[in-house]
C-alpha cells in the first residue's frame, strides 16, 4: 500500500479549498490548510461539509517568503493547491494593492519558495475566466488572447505567466486552472449568486427587504464548485504539467439565475422596464422583489466569456456533473432551508 500524500491548500477556508478538502480527505489524503493568523478563525464551510476536524490548520502569510519556507520544510506536501487571495473581481477596485499582494506576487512567493527547496511538490495555481476580460471569440480556449478588465483579473494574469514561466524554467510540475464561475451553497455574500439566493430566501420566509442588482443582462459560464475541484486535482495527477479552461461551456443571464431560483421557492417573477428602471414582480401578489442600482455595476464590465473545456475532456477526462438548473436549484433550497431556520451563514 503506497503512502499517504500530503496535500497543503491555502486558502482552504473559502468555497473551493472546503470542496478541495473534502474530495482529498476522500482520498486518503493527509490536508493540511493553511489560514491567514487571525484572533478568531471562522470555519463555517468546512463545519458544513462535516470535515472541520479532519484538516490540518497552519497560520500562513503569502505575503511573506519565509513563512512559505518554513511551511513547506515542515510538513513536506507532495501536492500544494493555491487558492488564496483576495477573490473578488468587483472588490478588487476598492482593494486594487491587496489584489496584487495575494493573488499576484503570493503566487510568486509560492513558486520561489518550491524552487528555492527544491522541493518535490506539485503546484496547482487557481486561474480565472476573469484573465480573458474582453471577448475573443465566441468560445475562449487556452490559446485565446488576454486582456483583463479588473485589478483582479491583471492580478490572475499576473499569477498565471508566473507558472508557465517556473515551468519552463526550472521544468517545475507547476500548473494553472483557468476557471470559469463555479457556485455552491458555500459562496460567499458578496457574489451575486450567493446574494441573490440567500436575499430571496429571507423575502420568502417574510422579509420585507428587496434583492437589489447592478446588471441583469450579464452572463456568466456557471459551473458548480464540487465539479471543478476535481479538475484541480486530475491536473496534478498528470504526468506533464499544463493549464486547462475548466467551464460548462454555456451561458446564463444574471437575469435567468433570479428567475429560476426564485421558481425554486415557489416565487413567480416577472420583469419588467429597462435598464436602471427594470423591475421583478411577484406574478402573484404584485409586489417588486428585484430592482436594479448603478451602485452594483463595475466600473469595467467584462464581456460575456463562454469557457471551451475540450482540452480538460479530452486529457483530463473530466465532465461537469452539475447542469445550471440544478446547481441554482441546489442553492435556493440550501438557503431557504437555512432562512426557514434562523440562520446567519456567510
Amino acid at each position: 500500500m503506497s503512502a499517504k500524500k500530503t496535500a497543503l491548500i491555502t486558502g482552504v477556508t473559502g468555497q473551493d479549498g472546503a470542496y478541495l478538502a473534502k474530495l482529498l480527505l476522500e482520498k486518503n489524503y493527509r490536508v493540511v490548510g493553511a489560514v491567514r493568523r487571525a484572533s478568531t478563525l471562522n470555519l463555517p464551510r468546512l463545519a458544513a461539509l462535516n470535515i472541520d476536524r479532519d484538516v490540518e490548520l497552519q497560520t500562513l502569510d503569502v505575503q511573506d517568503l519565509t513563512s512559505i519556507v518554513r511551511m513547506i520544510e515542515t510538513i513536506q506536501p507532495d501536492e500544494i493547491y493555491n487558492l488564496s487571495g483576495q477573490s473578488s473581481p468587483q472588490a478588487s477596485f476598492q482593494q486594487p494593492l491587496y489584489t496584487g499582494e495575494t493573488s499576484g506576487l503570493g503566487t510568486l512567493r509560492l513558486l520561489e519558495a518550491i524552487r528555492l527547496m527544491n522541493a518535490r511538490a506539485r503546484f496547482y495555481q487557481a486561474s480565472s475566466s476573469e484573465i480573458f476580460g474582453q471577448a475573443q471569440g465566441d468560445m475562449q480556449n487556452e490559446e485565446t488572447d488576454f486582456r483583463p478588465k479588473s485589478p483582479y483579473g491583471v492580478a490572475k494574469l499576473y499569477a498565471h505567466w508566473t507558472v508557465i514561466n517556473y515551468r519552463q524554467a526550472y521544468d517545475l510540475h507547476a500548473s494553472s486552472g483557468i476557471l470559469f464561475s463555479h457556485e455552491s451553497p458555500l459562496r460567499g455574500m458578496d457574489f451575486v449568486t450567493r446574494k441573490i439566493t440567500a436575499t430571496l430566501a429571507q423575502i420568502a420566509c417574510g422579509g420585507q427587504q428587496m434583492l437589489m442588482l447592478g446588471n441583469l443582462d450579464n452572463a456568466r459560464d456557471w459551473g458548480f464548485a464540487g465539479d471543478y475541484v476535481e479538475a484541480m486535482w486530475l491536473m496534478l495527477q498528470q504526468r506533464d504539467a499544463d493549464d486547462y479552461i475548466i467551464a460548462s461551456g454555456s451561458t446564463y443571464k444574471v437575469r435567468r439565475f433570479v428567475t429560476l431560483a426564485a421558481a425554486a421557492m415557489g416565487i413567480d417573477i416577472e420583469f419588467e422596464g429597462e435598464g436602471l428602471k427594470t423591475r421583478g414582480i411577484d406574478k402573484k401578489t404584485g409586489r417588486q422583489m428585484v430592482g436594479v442600482s448603478a451602485d452594483f455595476y463595475r466600473p469595467s464590465e467584462p464581456d460575456p466569456l463562454v469557457g471551451d473545456a475540450s482540452k480538460a475532456h479530452r486529457i483530463l477526462d473530466w465532465q461537469p456533473k452539475i447542469d445550471f438548473e440544478k446547481l441554482v436549484i441546489m442553492m435556493a433550497e440550501s438557503d431557504l432551508e437555512r432562512a426557514r431556520n434562523g440562520q446567519v451563514w456567510y
